[in-house]
Formats: structure tokens, C-alpha cells, sequence
């Protein structure tokens, strides 16, 4: 692939070729080249206002996976199954339209038979089947990218303890939402901030990320220092389970 100053050199080349050739003259017509392309410029339309897109598009429908086949590979899509989109194919990403919406933007794929899914447009769906979220595809795509920050796997673990792995796991997904709203850098930060205060909460670090980004200062913990002897463990009902099956045998 040539460099900078290989293309620069070869700009230059090709300005001074045509300058040259302005001076030459055709065969049955008066004057040179440019002349004549001089003349001629008086009598052409003005440059359209808005430039020419250089994309492929097609109109594909979106499958229950919530992806969109482009070529040999698919992408993923926020919309809804069935659904008809506009993709269009550019050389360096992929973007689904709807409705005159840019619902979609991916890096695109040379490879054939590919998957390339984003992990945003699955965080409505993972909201109602957690249990999906640990061994999923567009998780794991995230990890490989370096999406997916350690103080996340730190957080999630500590939902998880404290209050089950469906829940924790409903929390960090609605974390990873705000985050989406608010930008991923922020949510990092406000999870760090939570971890070495010693707060692996939602609210925790909800509040936290949206305290910086209306840049007030957050409250500072305040050390309970003895009073901690008294920390217990949350409730857990499950037993209670098995007296009402003790009650239906009867």
C-alpha cells in the first residue's frame, strides 16, 4: 500500500500531466484543450448540493435472532422480527435504517458466514431471560473487542451474591442500559467508584454515575467502624417453600 508522500507524488504527477495537456491541440479544432475546456466550463450545470452515496443498499427482514443477512454474514438489529429495513453496504461499516432511523452501525465483515452482534441490542430481551446473559454470543464478542472491563465481571459477581444470580444478573443488565444512555466510560467509573467504597449495589452505582455526569460531588462513606460486627446476610424465603409442600401432602 503506498504512503503519504507516494500519493502526494503521485497527485503532483498527475496535476502536471494535465496542465500539460491543456496546450495540446485537436486535429480540426481551433485553439488547445484548454481553451476549449475553458468555453465549455460557462455552459455547465452547477455541482449538486448534496454528494452521492457510495453504498449498496438492499431491503432485508430482520429473523427471529434479531439480525439482518447482508451478503454472507449477519449483523445485529434493535428491531423487531419480521420487520423490513434498509441496509446499507458500505466499504468500511454496515448500517440498518428504519423509518429514516440509523437503528444499526457495524464494523463491516469481509469474512463469509460470520455473526457480528452487539450485545446493546440484546440488553431489552436479556432483561426478561437473565439466565442468557453469561453464556451468550454478543458477551462474548464484547470481551474479545475489550468491551466488557473487569470492574463489570467484579460488579456482576457481587449482584450476584447478594441477590441471586437471576436478579444480579437483572440488575447489571439494567446498569448496562444506563450505561447506554450515558456512556459506557461513566458506567466504568461510577463501578469502580462503587467497588472501593464497598457498595456492589444498583442504587450504589446508579447514583454515583449520575451524580458525576450533573458533576456534583458525591457523598463520602462514612466508616461504621465497630458497628460492622452487625452486618447479616439478606433473608433468604426459600425454606418456606417446603412447608407448603409439607401442607399439600397432608
Amino acid at each position: 500500500m503506498p504512503g503519504a508522500r507516494d500519493l502526494q507524488a503521485l497527485n503532483q504527477g498527475l496535476e502536471s500531466a494535465c496542465r500539460q495537456d491543456e496546450a495540446r491541440q485537436i486535429a480540426g479544432h481551433a485553439g488547445g484543450v484548454g481553451a476549449a475546456m475553458a468555453l465549455e466550463r460557462e455552459h455547465l450545470l452547477p455541482l449538486p448540493e448534496e454528494g452521492f452515496e457510495l453504498a449498496e443498499t438492499s431491503f432485508p427482514v430482520v429473523d427471529t435472532k434479531g439480525c439482518v443477512k447482508v451478503r454472507t454474514n449477519c449483523y445485529s438489529a434493535p428491531v423487531k422480527a419480521g420487520t423490513a429495513v434498509q441496509v446499507k453496504v458500505q466499504p468500511a461499516a454496515i448500517e440498518v435504517w428504519q423509518a429514516g432511523v440509523c437503528m444499526a452501525r457495524h464494523e463491516r465483515c469481509y469474512e463469509r458466514g460470520q455473526q457480528i452482534l452487539n450485545l446493546e441490542h440484546y440488553l431489552e430481551v436479556l432483561a426478561r431471560k437473565p439466565g442468557a446473559l453469561a453464556g451468550s454470543t454478543p458477551l462474548a464478542q464484547w470481551r474479545e473487542q475489550g468491551r466488557w472491563p473487569a470492574s463489570y465481571d467484579r460488579l456482576w459477581q457481587e449482584l450476584r451474591q447478594r441477590q441471586g444470580k437471576a436478579e444480579g444478573t437483572r440488575q447489571m443488565i439494567r446498569l448496562l442500559q444506563l450505561g447506554q444512555a450515558k456512556g459506557y466510560a461513566r458506567l466504568q467509573s461510577a463501578m469502580e467508584s462503587a467497588l472501593a467504597l464497598g457498595c456492589a449495589d444498583e442504587a450504589a452505582v446508579r447514583y454515583l454515575l449520575l451524580t458525576e455526569s450533573e458533576n456534583r460531588p458525591p457523598q463520602v462513606a462514612v466508616e461504621v467502624g465497630w458497628l460492622d460486627r452487625y452486618a447479616r446476610p439478606l433473608p433468604v424465603l426459600n425454606e418456606y417453600d417446603e412447608l407448603l409442600g409439607a401442607e399439600v401432602a397432608r
